[in-house]
């Protein structure tokens, strides 16, 4: 007998064959049988109206899509279905019909993370009480114009002090002519009095003034003093509400092993985990198959609706889970299946030989093949950079300019020492190198060329992801120009302005950038053979002899 959540495909699936291995699930593209399940899955949502709408694919400009989930599952009786979930809550419930349910419930109302919830409101009106407080703005505006005159008397007092100064120095000069002997000494004397009589003036009424500013902050801390107060215990409460919350994740594997959220992440190191672990669509799936005898079959993951503003969603795309919140969970979860290898480790190149491009005794331009690295990564060292050092063990320093992402292909530029590395990096900092990217998007663009301003930062619950983020994100400029449409594909030159991580990829794929990824970006769009970005031209100028050089590599696609 299988769960009631268990869905027969409505699909024949007979001739399909169950994989032997579960699916490497940190991949976007799934398994066939999961394509079914998802497909039948989108049918019902395309239904839901009031989702919908929710979900910004009606008119709704303040809302955002949803990441939905199926895991094709195999009952005792060896029938195979699946099952359906969504990552955290859908207007409020996290709990909805023909829905695998959270693997623990935040929004019961008598549970303690409502309780909690409500104690953490009650602090935050009575902070907002005190902060709004006409004693503490009265306070304040009082301080601001204490402020005011404090520095407005010192500026006044310092262009006296100024002014009397300059005319006693003329007054020196002058006794000094006319004057003589005692005469002179006791005018002098004089003069130098009336100087420190004047700065012991400046300096009582500064001290005057500053008791007055002092005393008027010494009110504000005493007012301030019972919002801080709160506030630490504001802070208190929320981080043992959120360790509490994550000790009620208890998550399962197929051998009926439990594990905390918190422990798992404490197992690595983490203290705390990042928000919303544990509640993602695929660790809700895997639970409700443990706990019902189910064995997972194949995991996929989609978004339905509209994107948000700083990620990349694409409404019906599938994207693998998140690393930083569902890698750890899924380790623990899926630690007893027979789990399929990354199929993306064996993309990874080692070219037999690295193209040399130009190479003097001060520098060298090679052209990286994709899926090589630049440097040496955490677990595989052979790149660019090794490769030099074993070719041209003599060559110093740094070497390598500026990188490429493991993925693309084309020009980089390497200093055989130390002083013409640092001379190139400066023109990289300086911005008077010239490089240009040929990048085959998945769409058509309308308009010729362009500029692209989004900051950029990285996505720090999905390493190494960027997000778009105009309150932490660095400055990030791309200029851009079609080559030529076909196909329904657009080949442009990127010109990058600035040089961040992923820069191209997400000015490609986000809505408010081209709105359409690179081919092949499987971060940002949907992967095939290779990513389709390469860096086909540079130009620099050269440190040794000042000339202006450049240098081209012919676009492998």
């Amino acid at each position: 007998m299988h769960s009631k959540l268990f869905t027969n495909f409505k699909t024949d699936i007979s001739k399909i064959n169950i994989p032997e291995q579960f699916p490497y699930p940190f991949t976007n593209e799934p398994h066939i049988l999961c394509h079914l399940g998802a497909q039948e899955l989108m049918a019902k949502l395309s239904q839901q109206s009031e989702w919908n709408h929710l979900f910004g694919l009606t008119d709704n400009e303040a809302s955002v899509g949803k990441m939905f989930g199926v895991l094709v599952v195999q009952d005792s009786d060896n029938n195979v279905g699946y099952l359906s979930g969504f990552s955290g809550a859908i207007d409020g419930c996290n709990n909805y019909p023909g829905f695998v349910p959270p693997v623990y419930d935040l929004l019961n109302p008598k549970g303690f993370f409502k309780i909690g919830e409500e104690e953490l409101s009650k602090i935050n009106l009575n902070i907002s009480e005190l902060e709004k407080s006409l004693e503490l703005a009265d306070a304040r505006k009082i301080l601001d114009k204490a402020t005011t005159e404090f520095e407005k008397l010192e500026k006044n007092w310092k262009s006296q002090l100024k002014s009397n100064k300059k005319l006693r120095k003329q007054q020196r000069i002058k006794a000094q002519e006319t004057l003589q002997g005692d005469d002179l000494e006791q005018y002098i004397d004089e003069l130098n009095r009336a100087s420190q009589l004047e700065k012991i003036a400046f300096k009582k009424a500064m001290a005057e003034q500053r008791n007055i500013v002092e005393a008027i902050e010494k009110q504000i801390h005493q007012l301030i003093a019972p919002i801080e107060e709160l506030k630490q215990l504001r802070k208190n409460k929320s981080a043992q509400l959120q360790r509490d919350i994550f000790h009620q994740f208890q998550l399962l594997n197929s051998k009926d092993e439990c594990n905390s959220v918190i422990d798992i992440f404490r197992n690595m190191g983490e203290e705390v985990p990042p928000a919303g672990a544990g509640d993602c669509a695929g660790p809700k799936l895997l639970q409700y198959a443990f706990q019902h005898q189910l064995k997972p079959i194949a995991l996929a993951e989609f978004w339905w609706g509209k994107s948000p503003k700083s990620e990349i969603r694409k409404h019906k795309q599938f994207y693998p889970p998140c690393r930083s919140k569902c890698a750890p969970i899924m380790q623990h979860m899926l630690k007893h299946l027979n789990v399929a290898d990354d199929p993306m480790a064996n993309l990874m190149k080692a070219p037999d030989d690295l193209e040399i491009v130009f190479e003097d005794q001060w520098l060298m331009v090679v052209n990286k093949p994709e899926q090589f690295l630049s440097v040496p990564g955490k677990e595989i060292s052979d790149s660019v950079y090794q490769r030099i050092k074993q070719i041209r063990p003599e060559a110093e320093g740094p070497l390598l300019v500026h990188r490429l992402d493991m993925a693309t292909s084309g020009l980089l530029l390497i200093a055989k020492d130390s002083q013409t590395h640092k001379a190139l990096q400066s023109q990289f900092i300086k911005r008077t190198t010239q490089k240009r990217y040929v990048a085959l998007l998945a769409g058509i663009i309308e308009k010729d060329c362009g500029t692209i301003d989004l900051p950029l930062r990285v996505d720090l619950d999905n390493r190494p992801q960027q997000l778009v983020c105009y309150k932490y994100g660095k400055s990030a400029r791309t200029q851009w120009q079609v080559i030529n449409r076909q196909n329904g594909n657009t080949r442009v030159y990127f010109y990058p302005v600035t040089g961040r991580t992923h820069q191209l990829r997400v000015h490609a794929a986000h809505s408010k950038g081209l709105n359409c990824p690179i081919v092949g970006d499987a971060l940002y769009g949907q992967a095939t053979n290779r990513l389709h970005l390469h860096a086909d031209w540079l130009e620099i100028t050269h440190p040794q002899t000042g000339e202006r050089i450049s240098f081209k590599s012919p676009t492998p696609f």
